[in-house]
């Protein structure tokens, strides 16, 4: 039986000089269901540009043949066998799903027809995307390069052009974790939260004919408070006495712009621009001619835009929020990975990349954080259409610091590389209304010149937001304070000038069987054995995250939308088959979320709260221990909470390091209150008691304090005046800590 991790068997293909060595990978352990749809003479048909349009394109997904060989070779002069462009070498739909590696280059091969009329035009060749540098060649000639894993590029191919049919060969070296390149969750051996390598073509490629003179690109600004609609017209040839006609409705009106060539056109509208929201995600279409000096249309192009705005304000109590369209909106979305189990970085459909948007939308999320990667301009255009915010990662690489680490120091290649593919990434999705946020790093890895880098994106983009880092090692800049904790959300402090918000929390893992793409060695933060446990800790992490919002969370990010190779802590199993719990609770305790946070009364504060002195023994106690008359007066008596420092979420008072501990404290109570649950961080296992009832029995551990729900047990436990709540804590590894109070919520 063939393994993923391991190679199989080694090919050899002798053309003149002697192929690399290939390993190949096992088709997919599992596939969804849209694999099956992918044909090939018809490989994502849809218009890969949807915010610039033109009628008259010619798609070249589909066969092409390829070819391995070491680096620095020649061109082969024939071929190993057929690969499916746009899905990546590794990839089961790709047909071939080999392993390249830096030592080696992957070459592409095809033919294709010259347009009509292409010799009073020019032909640019369009490619999505090829990870990571790239060489273009027609009939010979080196048509173009391009250094970059994940942006969209092309190349103007005219002159090298011929009647009938021409040449067309690709060669493609990715160093992937050899290099210093962004390369998000890829490594050449996967494992954990690390995942199968992508090289080369992974977009779709296509081509197009153009005027001499033409619409090159657009950027479009709006402004919210001035109720008007900029866009900017980048063209290419001589436009001398040219002039540029914007059409556009709005709101069942028409309205029309002019301009010179080189100038924005301009509207601002009588009456106010329908907003852009997740709740009402209206687009607004547009189209721009260029024309000659004699008013004859050259070029003519289709867009739209979004109309919406985006700060940060300080609320009614003065709290830093994240404000989209004047109002404040709490901001609640996946980790979104974008892997596929048949196409990798490729979905196998159009259908399949708007489904896991849409499944997120069901679930009541109204934002994405699109994690290490970037998509392609569909996905966006989905985003956009469908209503969903959008945090933008840049994709990782070079080296990783921890939290208590300075920035790392690039070599100046790295550097260079870094702020151009940076640079490329934010021009390229400036004009999607659904990005609100770009975010260069992510914990720690390839952190670098921090401060000068969110300066950077503001220079590229003042419209939106930047987090200076998600997670770890936050340099007080930008406008988030960003946090990571796994497996319950927290917020460690309120920041005079920026939001804070859970970046990453959640990875709650249910692994199914026969939609696993590894039988074992899975993993999510917390493990569950069934679907209806795993709803039901979703939802109280969604209540504690709720009774957060109130105390200052602006926005949380919940890992992730589906399971990835060996994490099983998606939404959705790695194959979209099942949606991992009820879908109705799940989308209940998200929407809860945007409604006015519950109010929490103290009645017992913690320790951390008040520095509240216990009893406690390391020595197992008697049997009674628990009861209000048991005598404790040998016990020590120390300040909580009790643990061991550097354990997430704990505040300690005295350091605890043993396997158990046993903990007492009274407290008086002047009249029952009407509802009771338990604000308690504990790490690992805890039995609660008051006056001597067990009121609650909580396993593993939480990594903050969180509330729990109790019955009717603790009402009915508790009297007017003096009582007791104990507490027993049992660890086995790791971090260890435990304190607890009791609050009403209403």
């Amino acid at each position: 039986m063939r393994t993923r991790s391991a190679w199989r068997k080694l090919m050899w293909v002798l053309s003149g000089v002697m192929l690399s060595p290939m390993a190949v990978y096992a088709a997919a352990p599992i596939r969804t269901t849209w694999a099956d749809q992918v044909k090939a003479d018809s490989v994502l048909p849809e218009y890969p540009r949807p915010q610039m349009t033109r009628r008259a394109w010619t798609n070249l997904n589909g066969h092409w043949d390829y070819a391995i060989t070491p680096r620095g070779t020649d061109k082969p002069t024939s071929w190993a066998g057929k690969i499916l462009v746009p899905f990546c070498i590794e990839s089961d739909l790709s047909g071939v799903a080999g392993r390249v590696g830096p030592e080696n280059e992957l070459w592409y091969h095809r033919t294709f027809r010259a347009p009509d009329g292409w010799k009073d035009r020019r032909t640019l060749l369009h490619f999505g995307a090829a990870d990571w540098k790239a060489y273009a060649y027609v009939n010979g000639k080196r048509v173009g390069a391009h250094q970059g894993g994940y942006d969209a590029f092309s190349f103007d191919i005219t002159d090298a052009l011929q009647d009938g049919g021409n040449e067309l060969v690709v060669r493609v070296w990715d160093p992937t974790g050899a290099g210093y390149q962004p390369r998000g969750k890829q490594t050449l051996n996967p494992n954990g939260i690390w995942y199968t390598a992508v090289t080369g073509i992974w977009g779709t490629v296509w081509m197009e004919t153009v005027p001499r003179t033409f619409i090159h690109a657009l950027r479009i600004d709006t402004d919210f408070a001035a109720n008007t609609l900029k866009v900017g017209v980048e063209t290419a040839g001589e436009t001398a006495g040219y002039s540029l006609e914007l059409d556009t409705m709005i709101g069942g009106l028409s309205y029309h712009a002019k301009a010179k060539a080189g100038e924005p056109l301009t509207l601002t509208p009588e009456t106010r621009i329908p907003v852009w929201s997740p709740t009402e995600p209206t687009l607004h279409e547009f189209t721009i001619e260029l024309k000659d000096a004699r008013g004859n249309t050259i070029d003519h192009v289709g867009s739209y835009f979004g109309f919406r705005s985006i700060e940060i304000r300080k609320d009614s109590a003065g709290v830093n929020r994240l404000f989209l369209n004047g109002e404040p909106l709490f901001q609640y979305g996946p980790l979104d990975q974008g892997w596929w189990p048949e196409g990798l970085y490729t979905a196998p459909t159009d259908e399949a990349l708007k489904y896991d948007l849409e499944v997120t939308k069901r679930l009541g999320f109204n934002m994405v954080r699109k994690h290490v990667k970037v998509e392609p301009a569909r996905w966006y255009y989905w985003c956009d259409k469908l209503g969903l915010l959008v945090w933008q990662d840049m994709p990782s690489g070079d080296a990783y610091i921890n939290s208590q680490q300075p920035d790392i120091r690039r070599t100046a290649q790295s550097g260079y590389n870094f702020e151009r593919e940076l640079r490329r990434m934010i021009e390229g999705l400036y004009n999607h209304p659904c990005i609100v946020m770009w975010v260069p790093y992510n914990e720690g890895w390839g952190q670098w010149e921090t401060a000068r880098i969110v300066e950077f994106v503001r220079g590229l983009d003042s419209t939106r937001l930047v987090d200076n880092t998600s997670g770890w090692a936050d340099r007080n800049v930008g406008d988030v304070l960003d946090i990571h904790s796994y497996p319950a959300p927290r917020i460690d402090r309120l920041d005079d000038r920026r939001a804070v918000v859970n970046g990453e929390f959640g990875g709650l893992g249910l692994p199914m069987k026969g939609h696993l793409w590894q039988e074992k060695d899975n993993w999510g933060y917390r493990t569950y054995e069934t679907q209806a446990a795993l709803t039901d800790a979703y939802c109280n992490m969604l209540g504690d995250l709720h009774r957060l919002v109130g105390r200052g969370v602006a926005a949380a990010v919940y890992t992730q939308t589906t399971d990835v190779e060996g994490e099983v802590n998606g939404l959705m199993t790695y194959d979209r088959s099942v949606l991992k719990m009820d879908e109705a609770r799940a989308a209940a305790a998200a929407n809860r979320l945007y409604t006015t946070p519950p109010k929490v009364t103290t009645i017992l504060p913690t320790s951390a709260e008040s520095g509240a002195m216990w009893r406690y023994t390391t020595t197992r106690p008697d049997a009674d221990w628990a009861q209000p008359t048991f005598d404790d007066s040998t016990w020590t008596k120390g300040k909580g909470g009790f643990g061991t420092r550097g354990t997430p979420g704990a505040k300690v008072g005295t350091t605890w390091g043993t396997g158990d501990i046993w903990i007492r404290r009274r407290f008086t109570l002047d009249a029952i209150p009407s509802a009771v649950e338990l604000n308690i961080h504990h790490d690992e296992d805890a039995e609660v008691f008051i006056n001597g009832t067990r009121v609650a029995s909580l396993k593993e551990y939480t990594t903050d304090y969180s509330v729990v729900a109790m019955d009717d047990t603790a009402i009915r436990a508790m009297k007017t005046g003096e009582n007791v709540i104990a507490i027993h804590c049992h660890q086995t590894n790791g971090g260890q800590y435990i304190d607890a109070g009791l609050v009403s919520v209403e």
